[in-house]
């Protein structure tokens, strides 16, 4: 597919051709057997601890969104991965140059072709952002979907980092969770009893 053609699909809501450029979710899930993965959240209460070291030492490393980075020590150093549900400005896709990007986000119109057209591009299916949705009451954050995708792998660990469900706020803007359309206790809740069930699963509070 070419640059006018993604763009045609796109905004005439055509999922096919889209879903023809993306790696299928079972290879995705594939890349991560055995591995230990850090999913990086962008909760501002992350900047003042000092787990960059352990980040930078797993084994895949996800972040989110625009993924702001204060500074090593907190954050660490690397993406492998990263999850969009929005559009990503050049100077950031310059910062963190990530080896993969997936796309979670529902709106297909923020699709852009550089993310698209790039190496082991993912497009998260609409049935199950909705799946999750109604599992969660509200629309589920981008990193309510990378757990949720993740955990369908053979993955030997995930730990996540920067997940206080909106407590200290996002690192990545000033909005209140009055703002975005997210139902973070529901969140909370739901990663609280993965807690339970899949010992894979650790959040770093």
């Amino acid at each position: 597919m070419n640059r006018l053609a993604f763009t045609a699909a796109r905004l005439m809501r055509r999922e096919e051709p889209l879903a023809a450029l993306s790696v299928s979710q079972a290879a995705l899930l594939s890349d991560l057997g055995g591995q230990r993965v850090a999913l990086i959240g962008n909760a501002r209460a992350l900047a003042a601890q000092d787990h960059g070291p352990q980040i930078d030492a797993a084994d895949r490393v996800i972040r989110i969104n625009r993924a702001p980075m204060p500074g090593p020590a907190s954050h660490g150093t690397r993406t492998d991965w990263l999850a969009l549900a929005t559009r990503l400005p050049d100077a950031d896709r310059a910062r963190l140059n990530p080896g993969r990007i997936l796309w979670m986000s529902p709106k297909r119109k923020r699709l852009d072709w550089d993310s698209a057209s790039g190496p082991g591009f993912y497009l998260h299916p609409l049935a199950d952002i909705e799946t999750l949705a109604g599992r969660l009451g509200a629309p589920p954050t981008t990193g309510a979907m990378m757990i949720d995708l993740l955990l369908r792998s053979d993955l030997a660990a995930l730990t996540l980092y920067g997940f206080d469900f909106f407590a200290s706020l996002s690192l990545s803007g000033r909005r209140a969770a009055a703002d975005v359309p997210h139902d973070f206790a529901a969140e909370a809740a739901w990663v609280a009893d993965l807690l339970q069930r899949d010992h894979r699963l650790t959040l770093i509070r």
